[in-house]
C-alpha cells in the first residue's frame, strides 16, 4: 500500500486555482456529500465546530473517495492537536492566529518528524495506512501540507516574514479576525480591510507563496480569484443549509 499523494499541495505548487468549501456541520454524511460535489478542498473546521478526533476522522474516511483534499483546522497551534489529526491522516493542516515567524515555525516542526520537527512517532496509525506504508516516517513529511492563518493587523506586519518560513505552503488570509482588528468587526468590505487583503496577496505573490482567503459571496470570491488568491473557499456547508432551508420554507408561507 502507497502513501497517498496529496493532490492540493501538488496543486498549489503548481500555482493552480483551488475552489473549496468550508465544513462547520461536523457531520460524515456530509462530508461524503460535498467531497462529491466537485471541490478541490474542504475544510474541516475544529476551531469554531464542536468538532474532535474521533468525528474528524469519520469525515475524512468519508470524503476518502471523493474529488476534494481535506484541510483540518486545529483548534490552535499546538503540537499535541496536530499530532492527532495527522496520525488519523490528515494531510492539510490549517492553522489559526499564527502572529510571527516562531509561531508560524513551531506549527511546521509539529508536522514533521525529527530531525526535521518534533512529531511524535506511531507506526500503526491511520496516517501510515495503519502500518502498511513502506517507509512512511521517511516519507510522510513530503505529502503534509502546512498553511498558516494570518488574521490580525499584528500578523499582516509580519506576512514576509511568516510566510519565508520554511514548510509553509501557504498563507490564509482570515478576513473576518482582520476586519475585527483593524477596527472594522463584521465588515470585512470595508474599504481598508480590502486594501489590506489586496495587499496581502500581492505581498505573498512577491514572496513566491500561494494565497488563501473565504468568502460567501461570489462577487468577492471571483475579485479575490482576479487579485491572485489561489485557494478560496467560495462558501461553507452550514451557510448553504441555512440558507436554502430558509428560503424553501418562505416559498411556503
Amino acid at each position: 500500500m502507497d502513501l497517498p499523494r496529496n493532490a492540493f499541495k501538488a496543486a498549489l505548487a503548481r500555482g493552480e486555482l483551488q475552489i473549496g468549501l468550508w465544513s462547520s456541520l461536523c457531520s460524515p454524511i456530509v462530508a461524503e456529500i460535498i467531497g462529491h460535489s466537485g471541490f478541490d478542498w474542504i475544510l474541516v473546521d475544529t476551531e469554531h465546530s464542536p468538532n474532535e478526533p474521533p468525528a474528524v476522522l469519520a469525515q475524512l474516511q468519508a470524503m476518502q473517495a471523493g474529488t476534494a483534499t481535506p484541510i483540518v483546522r486545529p483548534a490552535w497551534n499546538d503540537p499535541v492537536l496536530l499530532k492527532r489529526l495527522l496520525d488519523i491522516g490528515t494531510q492539510a493542516v490549517l492553522v489559526p492566529f499564527v502572529q510571527n515567524a516562531e509561531e508560524a515555525a513551531k506549527a511546521v516542526a509539529a508536522c514533521r518528524y525529527p530531525p526535521a520537527g518534533i512529531r511524535g512517532i506511531t507506526v500503526s496509525g491511520r496516517g501510515s495506512r495503519y502500518g502498511r506504508v513502506p517507509d512512511y516516517l521517511k516519507r510522510a513529511d513530503a505529502e503534509i501540507c502546512v498553511l498558516v492563518q494570518v488574521e490580525t493587523g499584528e500578523a499582516l506586519a509580519q506576512l514576509e516574514a511568516i510566510a519565508s518560513v520554511d514548510g509553509v505552503d501557504g498563507v490564509f488570509i482570515g478576513p473576518a479576525d482582520l476586519s475585527a482588528s483593524l477596527g472594522h468587526i463584521g465588515n470585512p468590505g470595508h474599504p481598508e480591510v480590502q486594501d489590506a487583503i489586496k495587499g496581502a496577496v500581492e505581498r505573498l505573490a512577491a514572496v513566491g507563496k500561494p494565497a488563501g482567503i473565504l468568502t460567501p459571496s461570489e462577487a468577492d470570491a471571483r475579485r479575490y480569484i482576479e487579485w491572485g488568491y489561489r485557494f478560496v473557499a467560495v462558501g461553507s456547508d452550514l451557510g448553504l443549509l441555512t440558507r436554502h432551508a430558509d428560503a424553501l420554507a418562505k416559498t411556503f408561507r
